[in-house]
């Protein structure tokens, strides 16, 4: 079966037995999809092997035996659209948080922008400390992705950690052979600022964005402060020039 896009949904996804299929279905409606299997210890496998025979050609997907996170599992599902020859990738959550209804946005939207940042403009849900916490991380990473110490809001992009994101070929390349620093939520920052560093041009468009707090906990906060540090340091003078 020939492809039905030039775009790959990737999508990482561990014990996502509850929504996987709906995610899945959703997608296909719209590009192919690669499911990257996080080393799931429920039925997630078994439901990703019924969608592999009913669409081979239009769907992708590998299955880690030891859990990587998002960043393994994104890097992973973009390896494979180098593999297939994609031109764009779209990277969206398997727990339902984005919306595949939405999907057109990122692929109608203009061929110039190398990034398109899903900004989560609609929200259902979302506590009050999660509002904080992303809008501290803006401020952060808008500071560090600018090369000048003097320019306090940097390039001005208001949602860095939305994962719901378009990368070109050139920019989602990079991504995949970067050896990379993050192992959880953070790799949303750290592919932003591989994105920016790379004079990748970007656009945000607004989301519906429904709160899901199953991945999200102290550890994983306090490694996104720890990466956006080092990113902090080295705009400082610090440490090494990795973006």
């Amino acid at each position: 079966m020939k492809n039905k896009s030039n775009t790959l949904i990737v999508i990482p996804a561990y014990n996502e037995e509850s929504t996987i299929r709906e995610v899945v279905e959703g997608a296909l409606e719209h590009a192919d999809v690669c499911v990257v299997d996080d080393a799931s210890k429920d039925s997630t496998p078994k439901i990703l092997a019924e969608f592999s025979k009913k669409y081979p050609g239009k769907f992708f997907t590998k299955r880690h035996e030891k859990n990587t996170h998002i960043p393994g599992g994104v890097q992973d599902g973009m390896k494979i659209a180098l593999e297939q020859n994609y031109d764009w990738v779209i990277t969206m959550d398997a727990g339902m948080s984005h919306d595949p209804r939405e999907l057109p946005l990122f692929l109608n939207a203009e061929s110039e922008y190398e990034l398109v940042i899903g900004r989560r403009g609609i929200i259902e849900g979302v506590p009050i400390y999660r509002k904080v916490i992303s809008w501290l991380a803006a401020r952060v990473m808008n500071y560090c992705l600018e090369p000048t110490l003097w320019k306090l809001f940097g390039p001005g992009i208001r949602d860095c950690t939305s994962g719901y994101r378009r990368y070109s070929k050139r920019i989602y390349s990079i991504i995949a052979s970067t050896d990379l620093e993050s192992v959880a939520f953070d790799f949303h920052m750290e592919a932003l600022s591989i994105a920016i560093s790379n004079k990748a041009k970007w656009k945000e468009i607004d989301i519906t964005y429904v709160f899901s707090n199953s991945s999200f906990n102290s550890k994983v906060f306090k490694l996104a402060m720890k990466f956006a540090g080092k990113l902090l340091f080295r705009k400082l003078g610090f440490g090494n020039n990795k973006p």
